[in-house]
């Protein structure tokens, strides 16, 4: 059961990187005004769009899940400083919290593992991040 919940659990997770990768590819403008307004270039628009796409597949399928759950969660975080930077808006201070809750949640399936692989049942290799032994 908690290899099921393990795989459900990292492909919703998966799902709003998928979600976030296929709005800054379709409709580019708001993302880059966002980014451009706080003095970043505009390409972190199309790197970040890969980079959700890439770790969001990754998180599904199970290659590297520690190593991508991980890099997701320094991701969230980062982005978070920049809600920051606009946090006159509740929204974005909302969206902020929200940031650092799906950190939370990253950073424990990169201390815990993948759990099952897609299709195969068994637990995935290691990605070099070890959980402690009891």
């Amino acid at each position: 059961m908690s290899m099921i919940l393990n795989f459900i659990g990292r492909f919703l997770i998966a799902l709003l990187f998928i979600g976030g990768a296929v709005q800054k590819v379709m409709d580019p403008t708001q993302a880059t005004e966002m980014v451009t307004g706080l003095g970043l270039p505009a390409w972190l628009v199309w790197a970040a769009a890969g980079f959700n796409a890439v770790a969001a597949v990754a998180l599904i399928t199970g290659p590297g899940v520690r190593f991508w759950a991980l890099a997701l969660a320094v991701y969230c975080l980062c982005t978070s400083y920049f809600h920051w930077d606009l946090r006159e808006d509740p929204w974005q201070l909302t969206i902020m919290v929200k940031n650092w809750a799906i950190a939370g949640g990253l950073l424990i399936l990169a201390s815990q593992g993948p759990g099952a692989t897609l299709g195969t049942g068994r637990r995935a290799a290691s990605s070099g991040f070890q959980p402690d032994k009891k």
